[in-house]
Order: C-alpha cells, then structure tokens, then sequence
C-alpha cells in the first residue's frame, strides 16, 4: 500500500517497526501478499471465507458462522464440505500456523498491522488523538493516511450477506473519517480547498446532512454567503421531496448564523500552513457548470478510472472524443471535480487549443504545470524534454490529477503525460487518440432527448418549459441534441421574457435560419464547426461540403463515391479522415452521417461559394443516377421481363450488381432513407423531377412495406406537386400513379381513386402508356373495394386489353389476377379460378415469383370462395413464403388474414390464430379499413370458438370504423352483432 502522506507521517506511530510477512487488504479488493509477492486468494467463494476471517479480529468463526456469511439463509447442500475445501486450501498458500483450526472453526493469526483495516483504525485513533491535544495538522495527515489506504470498493467482488454487510458498514466509516478530515480543513483555514471536494461529495451523497453542512461552512468561510444558503436551500428541498422531513436543526441553525453573517463562523484555529516549493498544492480545476446534465453512464466510466488509477501502479489515461459543442470539457470538468478527492496532491489543467490555428506548445505548457508545483522561473530548465523530465520528477510520489482540454494530437500531448504511478491524466479532444498506448477511450455522442430536455429545462426554469413539453422537446431536436446548442437555445430564451418555447421551437423550425439563431453572447455553434472546418485538406472539404447536400440520415460509402466521382477506396480514405476529425460519424462500417447541425454548416458552406454551382448540381446528379440505376436492378430482379424497365430515363450509373434478389431487397430497405430523401430533394431541381419520379416508380416495394410506406407516401405527394407545378405531365401524372398505389395500399380509396382518374388523363395526354395501363389496374382495384364490381369489371378488363396491346404480359397477369378477384365478390368463383390460374400461368412462364405470389394469392381468394378450402390454404401458404422472403410486410399481412377466411368453417381455432397474426403484422401499415375486416373475421372465429363476449367486442370496433366511413361493409357486421348468439356467417368479408 502507498504512504499517501509521505514523509510527514512517522510510521514508526502507526505499525511495528518491522514490516509484517504476511500482509492483507479489505478496503478494496480482497488481497494477500508476501514480503512483495502477491499471494492467490483464489475463488470469490474462498475469498469471501477469508473476509470473515480478516474481519472476525482474531476469534475462532464456527463453520456454520462461515456457512452463514458466504451463502445466507440458503446454502448449497455440501456447504460445510466446500467451507472445508476453501479453508484446507488457504492453509496451504498462508501456512498452517497463520490459519488454524480449533473448536469446530477456523481462525486467522495476523501479525499487528498485517491488515490494512487495522491500519486505518490505529491512524482514525491517533488523529483522535492529535486533535484532542490541539494537534489539528497531525490530525489532518492521520485522516489522510487513513484515507489512503481505501483502493476503491471495500471486499471488492466478495460475494455473500457478510461481505455486502461489511461493505455498507466500512463505506459509512469512511464517509465519517472524510467528514472528520473535511472538518479539520475547515478549522485550519483550508476552507477555499475544500469547498470542490465538499461538493463533489454532497453531490455523490445528497442526503447526509453533514457534507451539506460542512459545504455551507466553507463556501460562507470563503466569501460565498449566497451558495451557502443555496446550499441550504436545495437541501430543503430534497429533504422535503426524498424524505418528507426538514433538515436537521444544526443545519437549520447554520443557516441562521449565516444569515445574521454571525462572527462566531469566521475562521479560527491554527493558520493555514504557508504555501512555499515544497508543498504547493494545485488547484487548477475550471469550475463545474452548476446545471450539468445527464451522461450518468459516461461519468461513472471515467471516474472509476480515474479513482482506480489514483491507486494502481500505473499512470491511469482517459481520452474523451467527439466533435465540437457535444460537451467533452463540461463532462471533463465534472468528472475532474468527482474524482479530485482521490488525488490530495493537486489537480493541473491547460486549455491546448488544439481546435485552432494555433495550438498551445507543450514546452509553454510544462512551463506554466512546474510554476503551479512550485518551481521558481530561474529553476525551470529551457528545453522541452528537460522541462518533461522535470515534471515527472516533481510527479513522482504524488497523487496529481492532470488535465489537458482541447488536445489537437497525441504527440502535443505526450510530453506532458505524468508517467508516475498515482497520477492520472484526462484527456479531451476532437481526434481520437489512437495513437496512444494504454489509453482509455471514450467517444461522446449527443445527449439523449430527455438529456436534451432536462438541460433545456434547468437553464430556463422549470415553470417556463414544463407547460410546453411538446414544444421543448422540438427545440432540443432542433438543436440535434447537441449540448452546446441546447444551450445557446436555452440561453436565449431564458433572456427573453417574453418568448414562449413555442415561438423558439417556431424560429428554429427553419433549416435555413437555425445556424443564426443558435448563437448568444459569445457562443455560437458555427464557431465550434468552423474550429474543425478549419483544419481540414481541399479534398476532405469538397467531400465535406458536397456530402452535406445529400438529404437522408446517412449515406453507404458507394453513394457517397458515386456522389463525389471518386472511388470507393479514394471516398473511404477522406471519409474517415473526416470521422477522424469529428465532422462525420460512422456508425458502422461503411456508412457515414452528419450530426443534423454539421450539416446545415457543410450544406451553407457548399450554397454560398466554396463551390461552383455546376459542381454541386452534378454530385446531386451522380447520387441521383447511382439510386435510380441501382433501384432499377433491385426492380428487375423481383419483376423481371417487366416493360416498365425500358420506359425509364437513362442514367450515367451503372448502379451496383446483387448475387441475389434478397440482397438487393436488403439494399432497398436498407436505404429508404437516403433514397427517399434524395428523390425529395429533386423537387426543387426541374431537371431532375424526371428521373425522381422514376426513382419512386422502381422502389414501388417500399410503398407495400410496414416501416416505410409514410415516407413513400410523403415523397409521392412532393414529387407530384413539384411536377404539377412545373407543368410536367409525364412526370405528374407518374408521381400520381405512385401515390394512387401508396393510397390504396392504405385503404384510403376515395383519394386513392381520384389520384388514378387524374394519373390516366395525364398518362393518355403525355402518351405515357405504362401509367394509362397501371392507372386503369389500380382503378378496378379500388372499385372491388369500394363495392362497385361492375366498374372495377370494367377499368381491368380495359387494362387487360391495353397491356396486351402494348406487349406487356406481366402487367397483363396481374389484371387478370385482379379480375378474378372481382369475380369472387360478384360470386362467381368458377371463372375466378380460372382467371387466377391464367395469370399464374403467365407469372410463371416469366419467371416472376414475386407477381406470382401474388397469382397465388387471388387463387387462394377463388378457391376459397368456391368452397376448396384445402386447395385454397395450400396456394395461400405458397404465397406467404415468397413474401416473407421478399420483405412484403403488407402481403404477408393480407395472406394471414386470407388463410383465416379459408379455415374459418371447419378450423376456427387455426383461424383465429391467423387472424391475430394478420393483426400483428398490418399494425402501422393498411390503414384502419383493412384493421376493421381482420376484425370481422377474428370475431367470426372467436364466435365458433365459444368466446362470444370476446367476438362481440371485435364486431363492435369493426362496426364503429365502418359507420364513421359510412361504408356497406357496417351492415352485415350489425347483422352479426345483432345475432351475436347464432352461428356466425360464414361467407367471407369483402377485404384486401
């Protein structure tokens, strides 16, 4: 164990002159040594044995004594053999004259101050001692030694009642022993010292009153009458929340004589011990932020390090990274703060500006740490590794806390790591130190959002933000939950009376505005990126800027080559010095994204200048091709033989090869995000409407899936708009055939409808075949649903003709499929089947398996409805499988609603199964009509079940959506309601 007060301690007053043999730690892990070699302690089992043991003072435990505090009230059946196993093998790495046996127990033989715990009682005794005589120095350094000798967690890792008992006991004794040194502080005038580990301390322990107590004394003492009665004020109020009880009357007495600044509270007792080389104590620490926020996880990670390194043989290092304003020097600060206690020695700090232009030189550096540990100016040497090797020699022995804030690089700051075991050294910095050995490295991200909003709440005042929660929570998200900003925001509303959240929220709303708004005083946010932006190559700047054009949450290292015209290992290579730089994350390999504030920095960088027009309209063009191209290949594979595929406009991509239609469905669905956005952003370049309609048209798949038909559907209803406005009738009336398909997959048939009626006139008027053709499909769809056979007969028996005209026999097949389903409604389930079956045959014939799942699928409704049930399964269940392989959440939803239906009658417990599986499946996705007819059909098969009372409520949900419609489908589930005790009907429900 280290002597943590040096040479000031006689230890000759403490422990035997002569050093014990056999030597044991409780207050940490559970150790053994001999002379200098550490001895096993081996299992936690066996070590919670020699805990009893270590703890027992010498007596004789009885084997069920152990048994007891190593298992409980619950112990193994063969505890008393494995007491015996654990204790014969500690006898044997201790010997058996130190662990003997006697009267049906154990005891352990310990050499005076073989034990640390019995160390740390005879140095609390003699500091008891030292201050009864007036002796209050030689108390504090008692209290310190004692003190020094915790290393972390006291039975560290021991197991067991009487491990987790001791535990609870020695922590209360050493917040009593910290207390009484804290006290002494006070008393000899070190009340300005105490007050950052006084608060770190009530901080960790915000219910012992003493802490505050003592916190209220030393901030008085040092001139801060005000945070001491804060002080006094917040602990009133956490008594009063936590504990329904008021402080303590010493504490409410306190308060008073604080109040009444009573001359009895002024400093007394000996002076301060005159500050002279030898015993200069830094105290360097920026101040902690009184509203620090959140990050729990990170402060716990870094300050057990620290702590753990105060007391380690090597020289405990934490690298915190991340980009600008994510709060790296507020965490560092706090985290400073909580652990300086375990480093008495004192704390260095140094701002080394490694964001600028000009960052700090470490020979400047060390010059200004060996002034803070007392060296005169004449005795500091010029160079850089003398003043190095000096520094670390002043280190050694002591226990000193160094910060570096603001690091550029590892080889700025290697010359001033202490190297001494005890010291430890934090780090932050916008690079991540790799390059340095033995670092702990530790990336911070943005705060949550309940960070966000707890921080953006504390600056404000609670009785401000909590009426708008809403609005608090849209300005955080505004902010990209990033610290800084959160707090420039908060800033500026908390100075301004008369704004509401809602009118921040409002102003920060506007992309194109929100990097002005986000600065106050001397803060803002486009200072911080412009540190970064500063030190970045011509080449990670043009990728910078142009990537920050692209829309989506992120983009895969083939988009973002084909965007810069680079290749992909060229693109990796800048893009990871980006990341390396703090301007782009990468959250897993070879995808890349900006913090939503970078962004807006890189795009206004790119909008105003930095680049030719002509330059950013043509990496926007590349993206574009490389979706459409790469889209297309995924369309192809599902739809192959599909006419739609030559009707597309040409790209300069050749998009990327798959090995297989299910890695190219991953594909899609993996960027629906970037594709999507991209195809948005088209909207305000006429020149590319085009091409992004088609962009939607080959990503159709996307509209039929349960995780993104909204943001299909937002995209559709854009991209038709911005074609409307241009006055495109191809492109318009191919955006409103997209958004037709997406309205209808969400059984919003009205608007569904007139969406297709204006898609043909403008597909007939641009002479756009394709969209005429599947506008006319689309419209007998929505006419079967809508209950008007006759028209839906007629919009796909013309659709059928015109796809045949035009030599399209895929989108032929599917009419047919679509007519055979007209054909069930009508009940005419012979030339159903048969329809079905001709469009199956067509679909197979072209190898389709995806449309032919969907043959299946109408199949299975025809044969269901002609009273072959078996038949009807088998196809159906065919269908399943090639939707779930294709990703098809809709249609794997419908399939299960449609297997219902056909088990209804002589399976209704299968069939109810089903009908739940449909439900699972369409939750988010189909609409609140296809919800209501699974409804219908689950009751119906509950009914048969006998669960009456549970078909009752379903049929009545289902009935409320249908009269809110004012659908036909409302009077044949009231027919069912009203005869609720009668066998349910067993023809199906018109559905999806």
């Amino acid at each position: 164990m280290r002597d943590t007060v040096g040479e000031m301690v006689v230890l000759g007053e403490v422990m035997a002159a002569e050093a014990p043999d056999l030597r044991f730690s409780v207050l940490g892990p559970v150790r053994a040594w001999r002379g200098s070699e550490v001895v096993s302690t081996g299992s936690p089992q066996q070590r919670a044995l020699l805990s009893a043991l270590l703890l027992s003072n010498g007596r004789t435990v009885t084997a069920g004594e152990l048994i007891e505090a190593m298992w409980g009230e619950e112990p193994p059946s063969q505890a008393l053999a494995v007491t015996r196993t654990y204790a014969s093998r500690l006898r044997k790495v201790l010997s058996s004259e130190r662990l003997v046996s006697e009267s049906g127990g154990y005891a352990l033989r310990l050499s005076p101050g073989s034990l640390d715990l019995d160390e740390a009682r005879d140095c609390a005794d003699h500091a008891d001692q030292a201050r009864a005589s007036g002796d209050l120095t030689r108390a504090r350094e008692f209290l310190n030694r004692a003190l020094g000798l915790w290393d972390g967690e006291p039975l560290a890792g021991v197991p067991g009642p009487f491990a987790e008992n001791q535990r609870t006991r020695l922590f209360e004794w050493r917040l009593q022993l910290l207390e009484s040194r804290l006290d002494l502080d006070l008393e000899v005038g070190h009340h300005a010292e105490a007050v950052s580990e006084l608060t770190a301390l009530a901080y960790a322990h915000p219910l012992r009153e003493r802490l505050r107590e003592l916190l209220m004394l030393a901030l008085y003492r040092s001139g801060r009458q005000a945070e001491a009665l804060a002080v006094y004020a917040d602990t009133r109020r956490l008594l009063a929340e936590e504990l329904g009880v008021d402080p303590r009357p010493e504490l409410a007495r306190l308060q008073q004589r604080i109040l009444h600044a009573d001359g009895g509270l002024a400093p007394s007792g000996e002076p301060a011990a005159p500050i002279t080389a030898a015993s200069v104590r830094p105290a360097q620490l920026p101040a902690t932020v009184a509203d620090f926020t959140g990050r729990t996880s990170f402060v716990n990670e870094l300050a057990a390090t620290l702590s753990h390194g105060a007391e380690s043989k090597v020289m405990a290092f934490s690298a915190l990274a991340g980009p600008g304003g994510v709060g790296k020097t507020t965490l560092a600060v706090h985290v400073a703060h909580s652990a300086r206690m375990h480093f008495p020695d004192g704390q260095l700090y140094a701002d080394l500006g490694g964001s600028g232009t000009s960052p700090a030189d470490p020979q400047a550096v060390l010059g200004d740490f060996l002034h803070g540990l007392g060296m005169r100016s004449s005795d500091i040497p010029d160079s850089l590794p003398a003043r190095s090797a000096l520094y670390r020699s002043l280190l050694d022995g002591r226990r000193v806390l160094v910060f570096l804030d603001n690091a550029r690089d590892a080889a700025q700051i290697r010359p001033l790591l202490p190297g001494a075991a005890g010291c430890a050294a934090l780090v932050t910095s916008r690079v991540r130190m790799t390059a340095l050995e033995g670092a702990h490295l530790v990336d911070l991200d943005v705060m949550s959002p309940e960070e966000g909003v707890l921080l953006f709440t504390r600056i404000v005042g609670e009785d401000r933000v909590r009426p708008e929660q809403q609005a608090a929570h849209e300005v955080v998200a505004a902010c990209g939950y990033l610290p800084l900003a959160i707090r420039i925001a908060a800033s500026r509303l908390a100075a301004r009376r008369t704004w509401t959240v809602s009118v921040l929220a409002a102003r920060l709303a506007d992309e194109r505005r929100r990097l002005d708004e986000l600065q106050v005083g001397d803060l803002a946010v486009t200072a911080t990126f412009e540190l970064g932006y500063g030190q970045l190559e011509p080449a990670q700047q043009r990728a910078f800027h142009l990537l920050g054009l692209a829309g989506g949450p992120d983009i895969s290292l083939p988009a973002a080559a084909a965007a810069l015209d680079l290749t992909e290992s060229s693109t990796e290579d800048v893009l990871e010095s980006l990341v390396d730089s703090s301007l782009l994350e990468s959250a897993t390999p070879g995808r890349y994204r900006f913090h939503r504030l970078v962004r807006l920095y890189a795009r206004d960088r790119a909008e105003h200048g930095e680049h030719p027009l002509g330059e950013v309209e043509a990496a926007l063009d590349r993206l574009l091709d490389f979706y459409l191209a790469t889209a297309s290949r995924v369309y192809a594979l599902e739809h192959p033989d599909d006419r739609f595929l030559s009707r597309l406009s040409a790209t300069h991509h050749p998009g990327l090869d798959f090995p297989e239609p299910r890695a190219a469905l991953d594909w899609l669905h993996r960027e629906v995000g970037p594709l999507l956005a991209c195809a948005r952003q088209a909207t305000e370049r006429p020149g590319a409407l085009r091409r992004a309609v088609d962009l939607v048209w080959a990503a159709r798949d996307l509209g039929e899936s349960a995780a993104h038909s909204g943001q299909y559907e937002s995209t559709a209803v854009a991209l038709r708009d911005a074609a409307h406005s241009s006055g495109d009738p191809h492109a318009e009336g191919r955006a409103r055939a997209a958004l037709a398909n997406a309205l209808l997959i969400t059984g919003r048939f009205a608007e569904a409808d007139g969406e297709a009626h204006r898609a043909k006139d403008l597909a007939r008027e641009s002479g756009d075949v394709l969209v005429e053709c599947c506008a006319s499909n689309d419209l007998g769809i929505i006419a079967l649903y809508q209950g008007r056979l006759q028209d839906g007969e007629r919009h796909l028996l013309e659709a059928m003709e015109k796809f045949r005209a035009d030599d399209n026999a895929l989108g032929e097949a599917g009419a047919l499929c679509n007519l055979s389903r007209v054909h069930v409604a009508m009940d005419r389930p012979a030339s159903a089947v048969e329809l079905a079956q001709r469009g199956i045959d067509l679909y197979d014939t072209l190898g389709a398996s995806l449309r032919g799942a969907n043959g299946r699928y109408a199949l299975g409704l025809a044969l269901t409805r002609a009273g072959r049930p078996e038949e009807a399964v088998e196809q159906l269940e065919n269908a399943l499988q090639v939707f779930r392989d294709s990703l098809q959440d809709l249609w794997v939803g419908l399939t299960y609603f449609r297997l219902a239906e056909a088990e209804l009658m002589d399976r209704p417990a299968s069939a109810a199964a089903h009908a739940e599986q449909a439900m699972t499946v369409l939750r988010g996705i189909g609409g609140a009509w296809r919800r209501a007819t699974v409804l219908v059909v689950l009751g119906k098969a509950l009914h048969a079940m006998g669960h009456a009372h549970r078909a009752r409520v379903c049929w009545q949900e289902a009935l409320d959506f249908f009269e809110s419609t004012e659908s036909a489908e409302a009077a044949p589930v009231r027919t069912l309601l009203s005869t609720v005790t009668e066998e349910a009907v067993s023809a199906p429900v018109p559905g999806p």
